[in-house]
């Protein structure tokens, strides 16, 4: 298990306790390292700096206690914004519709990056309508995946409803 893995495992339980659910930790930088942790509320109301500096203080705790990471660090709380990046499964039924753009690890059609329409998950693989066709790429192949900021997502965004219920008459 690597440590962005043993993070995961190390922080889910007291995000869930605390209401909150994990969208993504990484650990990056070699200068200045930076452990950031992104989190969103269960109940789907936006973050508060209140929210980050609540989860900050018990992750603190957390890792002051556990010592997973040898070396000086900074940590860094944030919810994953308007143009978040998708990190789980759900996310990519959640936000079907919108704009996205992702890399693949590896070449789909000869091809790693694509921007297009989010069409949601066929079984293992992500679904998206990019360039006029269909396609494809397993989870597992996938290296990143965020939303495009477009009009249609602030919209939908801004009026704190159910992104997947704002596309449901458009389809």
């Amino acid at each position: 298990m690597d440590l962005q893995q043993r993070l995961e495992a190390l922080f889910a339980p007291t995000l869930e306790a605390m209401g909150y659910e994990m969208v993504r930790v990484m650990f990056q930088g070699r200068s200045h390292p930076t452990l950031q942790v992104m989190a969103e509320r269960k109940d789907g109301r936006n973050m508060t700096v209140d929210d980050c500096a609540d989860i900050s203080r018990s992750l603190s705790a957390l890792l002051d206690v556990e010592d997973p990471i040898q070396s000086a660090y900074a940590l860094e709380v944030s919810s994953p914004g308007i143009d978040r990046p998708l990190t789980r499964a759900k996310d990519f039924v959640t936000w079907a519709g919108f704009e996205v753009k992702l890399e693949a690890l590896v070449g789909v059609d000869g091809r790693k990056r694509f921007r297009g329409k989010l069409l949601g998950l066929e079984g293992e693989a992500v679904r998206l309508f990019a360039d006029g066709a269909e396609v494809l790429v397993p989870l597992t192949d996938l290296k990143s995946a965020k939303l495009v900021l477009t009009d249609e997502l602030i919209a939908a965004v801004t009026r704190d409803e159910d992104p997947q219920a704002d596309q449901q008459g458009n389809e």
